[in-house]
């Protein structure tokens, strides 16, 4: 993955997606963000505006040092045992988390314990109609693919209410610098002429809360260490305080 990010094929990948990330997410002043997955090429725009970010690599795919620049922000965890208090984010990206995940339902149960109760996910996954999903050669074509459709079903399956569909890459996964150059026009014309084929779906979804309590994926030996978030501690306990 970082390999791609680094070639000119996945820098346009990464600013066509992030765009339709940022018109998801236009201010994220004051909140805490986690990056699931590969995330780290799509928090940058974030890191100076969220109050924190962090970013959580599965240990099935390893870890990074990010960002390059300063104090690493990301951590190699357990996909099901994320070392993070109960409703202490505000916001969680999942990239190129979901269609390789070993335990898909374990993983979204412990997104939605983690994230506060008005917080939000915003899941991007290949498209199974898209291009990107048929190649071999790029990120995009590994793991499973969904359509929006079959991405609502799983959100609403695991407790999240789905609230907003994006798509995003339209531009085939093409080594040629004159198509590449072209990427923001094939974005436009896909966008309104074919938004079926984009290279991926992501869905902003919300909490569905019950009145009860949810049930958490057994633990595997050990605890993981609990990441301090005193903000979030604090937001914690108004939530709790009976009004």
């Amino acid at each position: 993955m970082r390999e791609f990010y680094e070639t000119r094929r996945g820098q346009v990948a990464r600013h066509m997606v992030r765009r339709a990330v940022r018109s998801v997410w236009p201010d994220l002043t004051g909140q805490s963000l986690l990056g699931l997955g590969f995330a780290t090429p799509y928090l940058r725009q974030f890191k100076g505006e969220a109050e924190r970010t962090l970013a959580f690599m599965p240990a099935s795919q390893g870890v990074l040092h990010w960002p390059p620049e300063g104090p690493g922000v990301v951590s190699l965890v357990e996909e099901t045992e994320l070392p993070l208090p109960d409703y202490s984010i505000d916001r969680v990206m999942l990239v190129h988390g979901l269609e390789n995940s070993e335990s898909l339902r374990g993983l979204l149960r412990e997104i939605w314990r983690v994230l506060t109760g008005d917080g939000r996910l915003l899941v991007v996954v290949p498209n199974r109609r898209g291009i990107w999903a048929r190649s071999d050669r790029t990120p995009l074509g590994w793991g499973h693919p969904y359509t929006a459709a079959q991405l609502s079903r799983v959100l609403r399956d695991n407790m999240f209410i789905p609230a907003r569909t994006e798509r995003a890459l339209y531009v085939p996964p093409t080594r040629s610098h004159t198509l590449l150059r072209s990427a923001p026009a094939f974005e436009r014309m896909g966008a309104r002429f074919f938004p079926t084929f984009a290279g991926v779906v992501m869905i902003e979804s919300g909490k569905q809360l019950y009145a009860g309590t949810m049930q958490r994926a057994p633990r595997r030996l050990g605890r993981p260490v609990v990441v301090q978030l005193p903000q979030a501690a604090g937001r914690v306990q108004r939530e709790k305080t009976p009004s």
